[in-house]
C-alpha cells in the first residue's frame, strides 16, 4: 500500500513531489524518497522513517530538475528493516531509469530466475520492485533500436512488462533524458490517478496513488489510469497514452474504500467517503434485522478511519454519536507497523479513553475492520477501565480470513483473528459482549453503488478468491514463512530496543 507520486512541471518539482509525500503519509510510513530529473541526470535521496524526517534543507536543495517521481514506503516484500530497500530504485542499463511501486508481485521468485539465466541481469534486494524495475528495463532494451526510444517502443516494453509479471502494481517511473512512464496492472488492483494543471509557460502532469493529492497541490483530475494502460509524458509535456494488456479488467481492491485510502479520495469514481457512509447504513440495517435486542447507550467510533460509517449507523439507528477516544497524531497507524509487540505497546499510547463517554453506559464500538484483533482487544479493555457497563463491537467491513498477497500486509493466517473462529469465539478473544461484523456482499453492494460502472473488486482476504489465478497454497505457505521469518525479526529489534531502554533507566 506504498503512496507514489509522478511529476512533469515547467519548475522545480521538488517541493511539489516533498508536498505529495506529505499527503500520502497514510500509505507508508517505512521510509521515503524523491528523484528528480536534470536532463539525463538524476538527483535522488531516501531514506527510513517518516516523509519529515527524510529530507531536510539541504535534501531539497540538491533536487534539481523539471521532473521527478516519489515514493512512501509501506513494506509487505523482503526485509521490513532493511534501509536498502527504500524507493525509488535505479538502474543505468541501457538507460537510467528509476522506479517506484505500489503493490507486491506474485512470481517474483520466477522473475528472478528469469532476468539471472536469462537476462543476465542482478538483483541486489529481496524487494520485488527491483525485479520490476530489471524486468521493465530489459524490455527497453529489448525493443530499443540503436539504443533511442520513442513513445510506441516504451509502450511496447510495458506490454513486456504486462505478459511477464503477475499481481498487482501500480508504477511511476523516469527514463533518463525521455520522461515519466506511470502504469497500472491488468486487473486494475491498486490505484492510480493522473492530474493536470495549465500555467502561462504550459500544461503540467501529476500522477498519484490517490486524487487527494491532485486536490492538495491544485491539479485538475483528469482521470484514473486504466487497468493495463500506460502514459507517458516526455520532458516537454506531451502527453501519449496506450492500452497496453490484452483483456484488462477493472478490480479494485475493496479494502482501499474500507481502510486503506484517505476519505477525501476519490479511486475508480468512487468517493472514499460515501462508501463510508454506505458502510455504516448497511450495518445498521443488519442490527436492526438481527441485534435488535441490544441495548445500545451510544455509537463511539474508533479514531478515524471508521467515523462516517459510525455517524452515518448512529443517524440510521437513531442513537447518540459520541467522541470517546481522543488520537494521538504523532504515533504511527499500528496497523502499518511492522511486528506484533510494536503494534501492541503502541494502541495506548495512540488513543486515550473519555470516562464520561463510557461510564455506565452500553456502548457500541464501530471500527473499520479487526484484522489481528490486537488493536480491538486493547479498545475493548479501554472502554471497560473506562466505566462502560457492556461493550459491543462492530466492524464495518466482514471477517478478514485469509492473508492478502497484492500489496496489504495481512501476513499469516494464525495471526488473523478471524481464521478457523466463530463470531462468538472473536467476541471472547477481544474482550466484547456482542461482535457484529458486516456481510461481504451488502460491502461490495455499498461500494459498487456509489459508481454502478465497476462491476468486479478484489476482496481475497475476506473471500479467499484471488483474481490473478496464479496464487496457489503453495505460495501462500511460502510467503507466510517469509513474513513470520520478517516478524522475527522485528519482534527481536523491538524487545531489544525495550532492553536497551531498561539499561538507560
Amino acid at each position: 500500500m506504498c503512496g507514489i507520486l509522478g511529476a512533469v512541471a515547467k519548475n522545480a518539482v521538488n517541493q511539489l513531489l516533498y508536498d505529495g509525500l506529505l499527503v500520502l503519509q497514510h500509505r507508508g510510513q517505512d521510509a521515503a524518497g524523491i528523484v528528480t530529473a536534470e536532463g539525463a541526470t538524476f538527483h535522488m535521496h531516501k531514506g527510513g522513517g517518516m516523509v519529515r524526517d527524510v529530507f531536510r534543507t539541504r535534501n531539497m536543495r540538491a533536487l534539481a530538475g523539471a521532473c521527478g517521481i516519489a515514493h512512501t514506503r509501506y513494506p509487505t516484500a523482503g526485509s521490513a528493516w532493511s534501509q536498502a530497500e527504500a524507493q525509488p530504485f535505479y538502474v543505468n542499463s541501457p538507460f537510467g531509469i528509476v522506479l517506484g511501486h505500489n503493490g507486491n508481485l506474485t512470481n517474483t521468485d520466477k522473475l528472478k530466475s528469469e532476468l539471472f539465466r536469462q537476462d543476465l541481469r542482478h538483483v541486489n534486494t529481496n524487494s520485488d520492485s527491483e525485479v520490476l524495475l530489471n524486468v521493465l528495463a530489459h524490455e527497453l532494451q529489448e525493443g530499443a533500436a540503436n539504443y533511442k526510444l520513442d513513445p510506441a517502443t516504451i509502450f511496447a516494453a510495458v506490454s513486456g512488462v504486462h505478459r511477464r509479471c503477475r499481481g498487482a502494481y501500480a508504477v511511476v517511473a523516469m527514463i533518463a533524458g525521455y520522461g515519466l512512464l506511470a502504469f497500472r496492472d491488468p486487473y486494475g488492483i491498486r490505484p492510480l490517478v493522473f492530474g493536470k494543471l495549465e500555467t502561462e509557460n504550459g500544461t503540467e502532469y501529476l500522477v498519484a496513488s490517490e486524487s487527494v493529492a491532485l486536490d492538495a497541490l491544485g491539479y485538475q483530475l483528469v482521470r484514473d489510469v486504466a487497468p493495463g494502460e500506460a502514459i507517458f509524458i516526455d520532458e516537454d509535456g506531451h502527453f501519449y497514452s496506450r492500452q497496453c494488456a490484452l483483456n484488462a479488467t477493472l478490480n479494485p481492491c475493496i479494502f482501499e474504500y474500507v481502510y486503506l485510502a484517505r476519505p477525501d479520495s476519490v479511486i475508480d469514481g468512487i468517493s472514499v467517503y460515501e462508501t463510508r457512509l454506505r458502510m455504516g447504513e448497511s450495518l445498521a440495517d443488519k442490527i436492526k434485522r438481527n441485534y435488535a435486542d441490544l441495548e445500545i447507550d451510544v455509537v463511539i467510533p474508533i479514531p478515524d478511519s471508521s467515523r462516517p460509517s459510525a455517524m452515518q449507523l448512529a443517524n440510521r439507528l437513531n442513537l447518540p454519536y459520541r467522541e470517546g477516544f481522543i488520537k494521538n497524531r504523532y504515533i504511527g497507524r499500528t496497523f502499518i507497523m511492522p511486528g506484533q509487540a510494536i503494534r501492541r505497546r503502541s494502541v495506548r499510547q495512540k488513543l486515550n479513553a473519555i470516562g464520561m463517554e463510557f461510564k455506565g453506559k452500553n456502548v457500541l464500538l464501530i471500527d473499520d475492520s479487526i484484522v489481528r484483533g490486537t488493536t480491538s482487544r486493547e479498545i475493548v479493555q479501554m472502554a471497560r477501565e473506562a466505566g462502560a457497563r457492556k461493550v459491543f463491537f462492530a466492524s464495518a467491513a466482514p471477517p478478514v480470513r485469509f492473508p492478502n498477497v497484492y500489496g496489504i500486509d495481512m501476513p499469516t493466517r494464525e495471526e488473523l483473528i478471524a481464521t478457523g473462529r466463530s463470531n462468538e469465539e472473536i467476541a471472547r478473544e477481544i474482550g466484547a459482549d456482542q461482535l457484529i461484523y458486516q456481510d461481504l456482499d451488502a460491502l461490495i453492494e455499498d461500494v459498487r453503488s456509489v459508481n454502478p460502472k465497476v462491476v468486479s473488486f478484489e476482496a481475497s482476504c475476506f473471500s479467499g478468491i484471488y483474481i490473478t489465478g496464479d496464487v496457489t497454497q503453495e505460495y501462500l505457505d511460502g510467503v507466510e514463512a517469509q513474513r513470520r521469518d520478517s516478524n522475527k525479526q522485528a519482534e527481536l529489534a523491538a524487545t531489544q530496543l525495550d532492553l536497551n531502554l531498561e539499561v538507560v533507566d
